[in-house]
């Protein structure tokens, strides 16, 4: 849920070095003997009630412990029956649930509709604090219509509500949920999910045994894995030691110069995630007096910019180009779209035309991007006589100032909650929000519309139009997706999926 980009440790070479040498002697010898599943985060994972974390580490492991409503299947785009076997629009406002029977909790309790209302009427509460509101806001109350039934009020139409159910909003155990809250929750999570937490030292060490009265049909069904430890190691270089020693069998966000190192010693896998790197232009700023404010100049700077180039040298991996301002992976991210190829002759007759034939000056804040890329688009902006001011801040501060109407252009990158839906990246830039710099009123009601609609035809139709415009408009130039290494031990099938949460539930010993 963050803007930023994934921390990496960027050790030296020597340590890496040292670290090879340190293994070289030393067999591999993976997990599979005793069925454990060895893994280490670089960073700590925040306490395990899921609606007050944001991390991915904790987020990681709450969803092998809880489980959803709903659960969506990254591979085929599907929503899928998980605690809920069926639901239904019922108004356009309303959604009932009948609920799956013979699910326990992992304390031995019974899942019942109890556990539903109790959970959604309290995180929903401003008191409860939700780290997200946008997660839960959409729910105006939810009613037990029998111990197998629910309905869920919505306070207001919202096409992502369920997107959002499927496994962002896990139910606990009503009983215990009411009687320990969000702190009881976090030191003992207790959910329906495919493995149990057997024991934890917060942000340390976790011990996560597959359970063996998880209930048939889920979704998450088929583990093979006994137990799962997951230990925090900050040191990148002792987590590329433990890996190839066969102390580790997963580790993942691994700097891509490292992983062409490791390749040869571990199995290296590189996989594209939601998260896309821009630029946003901005006629809106600077009062409108911008060269940006011309479509031609917006246009000419995308055809001077080499992104094949930049995302070759500096995203490597999985990442490729991306000609739309919305991941590919997303529903609704129309790619019959107008294609700006790197042609820097192009580019210098479009600004010729617009009345920039000497160039200009103009300022570009970068933030969550790392400088060599900011620094090579300049480098050929320069070409067609563009001069950039390279900027480079935090995120708050950059966003401050574009909603301020302060900058031309912001180079940063954005991971829509990890959801694979256009709706949670298109309606924050240009749906006449805060960070909508561009204020099309076309374009917000393309957006109001598919944000709003049940039907999912329509949902598409409207998003393919905003698509297109934004595109033939050149509000922003689209940079590349982002991907992830991970390192795996030699014998451990995984999948990646580009929400960036590890199914563990789904690896196996070959």
């Amino acid at each position: 849920m963050t803007h930023h980009t994934p921390k990496y440790f960027l050790s030296g070479a020597v340590a890496l070095a040292a670290s090879l040498s340190f293994a070289a002697g030393t067999p591999a010898m993976a997990g599979k003997e005793d069925n454990t599943l060895n893994v280490a985060f670089a960073s700590e994972p925040e306490p395990l009630d899921t609606y007050k974390i944001a991390g991915r580490e904790g987020l990681i492991l709450a969803r092998h412990i809880f489980d959803g409503l709903l659960y969506k299947n990254l591979d085929t785009g599907e929503i899928v029956p998980a605690l809920a076997e069926s639901w239904e629009f019922t108004g356009p406002l309303t959604m009932e649930f009948t609920l799956r029977k013979g699910v326990k909790f992992h304390n031995g309790a019974e899942f019942t509709a109890d556990d539903v209302v109790e959970t959604l009427n309290t995180v929903i509460t401003p008191e409860y604090g939700t780290r997200y509101s946008i997660s839960v806001d959409w729910i105006e109350s939810v009613e037990k219509l029998a111990d197998d039934k629910v309905r869920i009020n919505m306070s207001k139409p919202f096409a992502g509500a369920v997107e959002m159910l499927a496994d962002a909003l896990p139910i606990y155990p009503h009983e215990f949920f009411a009687e320990n809250g969000s702190e009881g929750m976090a030191a003992t999570p207790i959910g329906t999910g495919p493995y149990k937490l057997v024991s934890q030292e917060p942000g340390i060490r976790y011990e996560m045994e597959r359970f063996a009265d998880h209930y048939e049909g889920s979704p998450k069904s088929g583990a093979t894995i006994d137990k799962i430890i997951v230990r925090t190691m900050p040191e990148m270089n002792t987590q590329y030691a433990e890996l190839m020693s066969g102390d580790l069998d997963w580790i993942w966000r691994i700097p891509p110069d490292q992983a062409t190192q490791l390749e040869s010693r571990v199995q290296i896998i590189s996989a594209p995630i939601m998260r896309i790197g821009y630029v946003g232009f901005a006629p809106e700023s600077l009062g409108g007096d911008s060269p940006i404010a011309d479509k031609r100049v917006r246009q000419a700077l995308i055809h001077a910019t080499n992104r094949a180039a930049i995302t070759d040298a500096f995203a490597g991996g999985a990442s490729k180009v991306l000609n739309t301002p919305c991941n590919p992976a997303q529903f609704g991210c129309e790619q019959d779209v107008t294609v700006y190829e790197y042609d820097p002759e192009k580019a210098r007759a479009l600004l010729a035309e617009a009345g920039y034939e000497d160039g200009f000056e103009m300022e570009m804040v970068f933030a969550a991007m790392p400088r060599p890329t900011a620094e090579a688009i300049a480098a050929d902006l320069a070409k067609v006589g563009v001069t950039l001011i390279l900027n480079e801040q935090q995120y708050a501060a950059g966003i401050g100032q574009w909603r301020a109407k302060e900058l031309p252009a912001f180079f940063s990158n954005w991971g829509s909650y990890g959801i694979g839906d256009t709706a949670f990246i298109l309606s924050n830039f240009f749906g006449g929000g805060d960070d909508d710099l561009v204020q099309n009123p076309e374009l917000a009601e393309w957006l109001t519309v598919a944000d709003s609609a049940s039907d999912r035809d329509v949902r598409a139709e409207n998003y393919s139009m905003a698509v297109k415009k934004i595109v033939d408009e050149a509000y922003w130039m689209p940079m590349y997706n982002f991907n992830v290494n991970y390192g795996l031990a030699d014998d451990l099938n995984f999948t990646p999926h580009p929400d960036e949460f590890a199914r563990w539930w789904n690896s196996s010993w070959k």
